[in-house]
């Protein structure tokens, strides 16, 4: 079995760990009073590990939003525990199941896509790849992409900090 790779995040061998690297170089940021932002776009998000990371992040300042198609077992919006994080449900004609995961660092983000959601089967007894994004341009391109899928407003379901999904309100002035 190989259990090493230049750039390919593999699970069970790399991809929890990487993860894990990437939330806690974005608290750091944010701890030494820089920006923390992270993006993340997938089908479902149940990792306890993962849950309290993102819970740390967002209570040292960094700004996280999730676009979390199906199960998030995360209460965004909590006082002193979520308050930096937003979870958007969208269900369009075409169900996605697209995988984006984008962290600022410092203004070199890093982009990554993948088949792996940030769930135990997903990160620790199954066989998921996530590779890195690094061409500026398509990185640009999935950042806008994610841009879009935050500022939907038709086909999008924001989660309460009571953990309920509420349609998003559609903007008078949206176009």
């Amino acid at each position: 079995k190989q259990k090493t790779y230049q750039k390919l995040l593999v699970s069970p061998t790399s991809l929890r760990k990487k993860i894990i690297f990437l939330i806690n170089r974005e608290i750091e940021n944010a701890k030494n009073g820089g920006k923390g932002e992270i993006i993340a776009k997938m089908n479902s998000l149940v990792d306890p590990e993962i849950i309290q990371l993102l819970y740390l992040a967002s209570q040292t300042g960094v700004k996280i939003n999730l676009i979390i198609r199906g199960i998030c077992c995360l209460y965004p919006q909590k006082n002193d525990l979520s308050e930096n994080i937003t979870v958007t449900s969208i269900i369009g004609h075409f169900l996605e199941h697209s995988r984006i995961f984008w962290f600022y660092n410092n203004n070199n983000s890093e982009v990554f896509i993948g088949s792996a959601d940030w769930m135990r089967r997903n990160l620790d007894r199954r066989i998921e790849a996530v590779t890195p994004i690094e061409d500026l341009k398509l990185k640009s391109q999935l950042y806008n992409l994610l841009q879009i899928y935050i500022d939907d407003n038709y086909f999008s379901w924001e989660m309460n900090k009571e953990g309920i999904y509420k349609k998003k309100r559609e903007d008078s002035n949206a176009k």
